[in-house]
């Protein structure tokens, strides 16, 4: 069984794992935050990390979002950020328990949208969103990178 939470500031160490293990599914580098930016960062209201585990406590993947304030409306919406599954427990509903748990975590706050961008050429991220029953949006993003 999977067992997903937000963490909070007292979850250093979850975070830690958590983040070296999405940098490594996503192949990107990883560069470790002091134990002071770690717990700022855990509690900002406006930043979201979810966890995953199994039934020993094992980290199986997490997510990030962030709470975007509505100009208008009065509400928020939440951007998920980045999404990762260790990729022996992929496609075993690990994802779907971490955007579901998201999704609860925020109705509970009056937030009832939740978004999500994912590359055109990504299908195992398309075909995943849409299970969850997500309806794609034709945009395009631009991205300003410092050079």
């Amino acid at each position: 069984m999977t067992r997903a939470w937000r963490l909070g500031p007292g979850d250093r160490e979850v975070a830690r794992e958590l983040f070296a293990m999405m940098a490594d599914v996503f192949d990107e580098p990883h560069q470790e935050r002091d134990n002071a930016a770690l717990g700022d960062l855990l509690a900002r209201l406006d930043f979201w990390a979810l966890a995953a585990s199994d039934d020993t406590g094992r980290l199986l993947g997490g997510l990030t979002a962030h709470c975007l304030p509505m100009t208008h409306r009065p509400d928020s919406a939440l951007f998920i950020y980045d999404i990762a599954v260790r990729p022996d427990h992929q496609r075993r509903g690990v994802g779907r328990a971490l955007v579901t748990t998201l999704r609860s975590l925020a109705a509970q706050q009056g937030i009832t949208d939740v978004f999500v961008t994912a590359d055109n050429e990504d299908q195992h991220a398309l075909d995943f969103y849409r299970a969850l029953g997500g309806k794609a949006t034709a945009v395009t993003m631009f991205d300003f990178s410092a050079d």
